[in-house]
């Protein structure tokens, strides 16, 4: 699993899903988090973060969607590796598919159990490992 102590983005357009998140990280151990509220306010936070090691994105966003963070992401040597997971409540296959083709880790259903999200950072981590 994630050491515990890299620095978590957490990027979503609502205050609630934000504090989800970084509630069932904090229940799995991780204690560093950075909050953006949508993809243009995570850019820039990465870009002061460029220690962030994982980034949990929403896909549907204002300003920048998550796929379009995605997009930045990839496209920049600094962080090509950075493991990204999505979470989104579009479960398309043509959405995951467009997705996978950009490079996301993987990508977590709304609405979430703790148990399906450490699950897939678990099999995020294995991932990029």
């Amino acid at each position: 699993m994630f050491d515990t102590k890299i620095k978590v983005l957490i990027v979503d357009d609502m205050t609630t899903m934000r504090k989800l998140t970084k509630k069932s990280l904090m229940n799995m151990g991780f204690s560093v988090f950075v909050e953006a509220s949508d993809g243009q306010d995570a850019w820039g936070k990465l870009n002061e973060n460029v220690d962030t090691g994982l980034v949990i994105s929403d896909w549907n966003m204002p300003k920048c969607t998550g796929l379009e963070l995605l997009k930045r992401v990839r496209s920049d040597s600094r962080f090509k590796k950075l493991p990204f997971v999505l979470l989104t409540a579009e479960g398309e296959q043509s959405q995951v598919a467009q997705a996978i083709s950009v490079g996301v880790d993987n990508y977590i259903l709304k609405p979430f159990t703790h148990d399906n999200f450490v699950e897939k950072l678990e099999q995020t981590y294995k991932k990029v490992a």
